[in-house]
């Protein structure tokens, strides 16, 4: 292979295969038997262990690391796609374990893009034109299909199945096994077959530093979203006159003006709580 887009600090066993063109920055580690295409970039740091395949054209950022036999950028399991240039993007600072797989994107210039600081457990699967925020972690054998849409701090419980373009809102928390068909909601929690809203993520939102009084404020809009009986265009309305504005509220209301598929609904009773 040629060493000229190699940094001379990168370490390469001697069983991987780099393909000719690939970029390979200082202190990157490829482990035994992994393979690495000709339009691969990678960037400081990161570590790539054994029997891991990377195709494609493929970035993946500084200090990541990918494990034994994960796949990345492979072509999509789509029937549309007809072989057109395509990308897939991988932050600084992610994780991606063992097994798990990850598609480039159909159609020409499109891509999948994975933010920063995620953890994606073993198994677990992003589709093609998936586009996921910073310090997302998606549990053991979680499972995006097409275009779905993760924002930032967002929890996908083991096993769960997200449809195709299904959007997460920030700082959700999905819970193990669920079947998501519909949008989740910022800031809440759900869980279930078909997935149910069960309540704020109040811990989440504590955890990520978001201030009490927009904890309240997002308890207000909660109440009139899921409580009041109205429609969504309706909740909104009312969201945007009575309850004062702050980031997260904002981002709320941005997100809700954006639904495609509808949202989920809230559970009461066996798993509901009194937010």
């Amino acid at each position: 292979m040629s060493t000229e887009n190699i940094s001379a600090d990168a370490h390469i066993h001697e069983t991987a295969v780099v393909g000719e063109g690939a970029k390979i920055a200082a202190g990157v580690d490829i482990g035994p038997y992994s393979v690495i295409g000709p339009d691969v970039e990678i960037g400081e740091g990161t570590v790539i262990g054994p029997h891991v395949v990377i195709h494609g054209w493929t970035k993946i950022g500084k200090e990541c690391h990918i494990f034994q036999g994960a796949s990345i950028g492979e072509v999509p399991q789509d029937l549309k796609f007809k072989g057109e240039k395509s990308y897939t993007f991988i932050g600084d600072r992610t994780t991606i374990r063992e097994g798990a797989t990850v598609h480039r994107a159909t159609g020409e210039g499109e891509e999948t893009r994975i933010g920063n600081d995620c953890l994606l457990m073993a198994l677990t699967h992003v589709a093609h034109n998936c586009v996921i925020g910073n310090r997302v972690i998606m549990s053991n054998l979680a499972s995006l299909a097409g275009h779905a849409v993760v924002e930032d701090r967002a929890v996908i419980g083991g096993m769960t199945g997200v449809h195709q373009f299904v959007k997460i809102g920030r700082n959700a928390m999905i819970g193990g096994m669920s079947r998501l068909t519909q949008d989740v909601v910022p800031y809440t929690i759900v869980a279930g077959q078909p997935a149910k809203t069960v309540g704020l993520n109040s811990v989440g939102l504590s955890r990520a530093g978001v201030d009490a009084t927009a904890r309240r404020r997002l308890k207000q809009a909660y109440r009139m979203l899921f409580r009041s009986g109205i429609s969504l265009q309706k909740a909104v309305s009312i969201i945007e006159q009575e309850i004062p504005s702050c980031e997260e509220v904002d981002h709320l209301l941005r997100f809700l003006r954006n639904v495609d598929r509808g949202i989920c609904r809230e559970r009461r009773g066996e798993f509901g709580k009194d937010e």
